[in-house]
């Protein structure tokens, strides 16, 4: 993957164009997996085992790969404990903790016009 430098300030990073820096981010974060991992990191730490248990459906290498890319994206911080066997946990950092406000909108949002959703989806596909 090649990764964009960016230069700028953020007010520069403009989402409609296909090389910029931001528009990676929000690909990277902008998924269903993110998301989930985000809200339910929440305000506690967590070992992979338990995010993996409370985020049904999600496999193994899925939770792998979008901790890596939070991690690397800034947005969750790893731990790994010098035990045997070792223990790993992950928090959200400040940049994550930002983007949580956002995904508890989205989840707010999702509450509040669900029913309005489902009845817009059996009209069309009535």
């Amino acid at each position: 993957m090649v990764t964009k430098q960016f230069k700028g300030s953020p007010e520069d990073a403009d989402l409609t164009r296909a090389d910029s820096l931001a528009r990676e981010i929000f690909s990277d974060v902008a998924n269903k997996w993110a998301l989930l991992i985000i809200e339910t990191l929440g305000d506690r730490t967590r070992r992979f085992g338990e995010l993996r248990n409370e985020i049904e459906g999600i496999s193994h290498k899925m939770l792998t790969q979008n901790l890596r890319m939070l991690e690397r994206n800034g947005l969750v911080e790893r731990t790994v404990y010098p035990t045997v066997p070792p223990r790993v946990e992950y928090t959200l950092t400040e940049a994550g903790q930002g983007l949580r406000k956002t995904v508890d909108g989205m989840c707010d949002w999702t509450h509040q016009y669900l029913g309005h959703i489902e009845a817009a989806r059996h009209r069309f596909d009535g």
